[in-house]
């Protein structure tokens, strides 16, 4: 992972882009069911992205979210996706589509992994209560 980053950000540099938020990544659920499915990094960035290597533009597109910060190296990540999961599950808000995740504090900002901070996006649907 660390190759597909360090090349995504050498992108995002070499054109002059300005990124307009923290880097992330849209996960498929088959990834933590199945060890494998589709994976897509990003940095949001303003302005036109030419493709290089690897790297082409993409709209993120907008999505209903719940969230929770991770603090700490990614090694233990599952405990906090298996909180969050079992709340969407428990509370029947759950949806299917990519899980989300942004590196609000990373690799890229230190090389201390007890200072990384992931906030990670389970999508939902808000349930509608009578009134």
């Amino acid at each position: 992972m660390a190759g597909r980053n360090g090349e995504l950000h050498a992108a995002v540099q070499a054109q002059g882009l300005d990124p307009t938020g923290p880097p992330g990544g849209l996960y498929a659920s088959e990834i933590f069911q199945d060890d494998h499915g589709q994976a897509t990094v990003f940095v949001p960035a303003e302005g036109p992205v030419r493709p290089i290597g690897r790297v082409e533009p993409l709209l993120i597109p907008a999505a209903e979210l719940a969230v929770i910060t991770h603090h700490g190296p990614l090694a233990d990540v599952d405990l906090t996706y298996g909180e969050l999961g079992a709340h969407t599950i428990r509370h029947e808000i759950s949806v299917a589509g990519p899980l989300r995740e942004y590196y609000l504090r990373a690799a890229h900002n230190s090389s201390d992994p007890s200072q990384w901070t992931t906030e990670i996006g389970w999508p939902i649907f808000r349930a509608e209560h009578d009134q």
